[in-house]
């Protein structure tokens, strides 16, 4: 199946860079190209993954991202960027956002990373994870009875599930730790996502983290 990309970029060049290595990939073509947010939102129904630039004239990536989302649940918004900073990357996953790369990010990574988001899974560069993680180390304590509530409709071992997520683990890894299959390892995350009311696994990952059930510096899933 050909994954279908929309480029949401101001700078024409590199909406042209992007274009040639995506149309250069068996597996992938660009269906559209967006130069702002507003005309993101418009073009997006034809794609399956939207590659979005944060800072854009008039309106930008995390509102379009956000609207997206909404809207078109069955779209995945790539976000990438400069710009890897705390406040962006939350604001991103909170949006909706299936994952935060740097437009640093090599050729190979970016095809890899648009496979990984079209099939439903987080990605999150190293640096947007270190910013992730310094976000919530400078924040306000987490409100724990909130937080509890939050996760009490969730199973003991879903709550478990959430963990390995947070870790970065994927389901056949998560099967291999827990001793079950990667099918039953899939239905009790799509069943975490759901009562969470999560777009994805990276905003799992984020609510592991927002909930205080992982905290930053400790080793999840240990």
């Amino acid at each position: 199946m050909t994954i279908k990309v929309l480029l949401a970029d101001d700078q024409e060049l590199v909406r042209t860079g992007f274009k040639i290595l995506v149309n250069a990939t068996p597996d992938m073509e660009v269906v559209g190209e967006a130069c702002d947010g507003r005309e993101a939102v418009r073009l997006a129904a034809e794609a399956d993954v939207v590659l979005m630039d944060i800072r854009m004239p008039g309106s930008d990536g995390l509102t379009a991202t956000r609207q997206i989302t909404s809207e078109l649940p069955d779209v995945r918004v790539l976000v990438l960027t400069t710009f890897e900073v705390g406040e962006y990357v939350f604001a991103a996953l909170r949006g909706g956002a299936s994952g935060f790369l740097g437009k640093g990010v090599q050729p190979a990574e970016l095809q890899e990373a648009i496979r990984l988001v079209a099939r439903g899974e987080q990605l999150l560069s190293p640096g947007a994870t270190r910013a992730l993680i310094a976000r919530f180390l400078r924040g306000p304590a987490q409100d724990t009875g909130r937080a509890a509530e939050r996760l009490a409709v969730l199973t003991e071992r879903e709550r478990e599930i959430l963990i390995l997520v947070a870790a970065g683990l994927g389901n056949d890894e998560i099967a291999e730790r827990l001793g079950i299959s990667p099918y039953t390892a899939k239905t009790h995350v799509n069943r975490t996502q759901t009562k969470l009311d999560a777009h994805d696994r990276a905003q799992l990952v984020m609510l592991a983290y927002e909930t205080g059930l992982v905290r930053p510096g400790s080793p999840p899933g240990a």
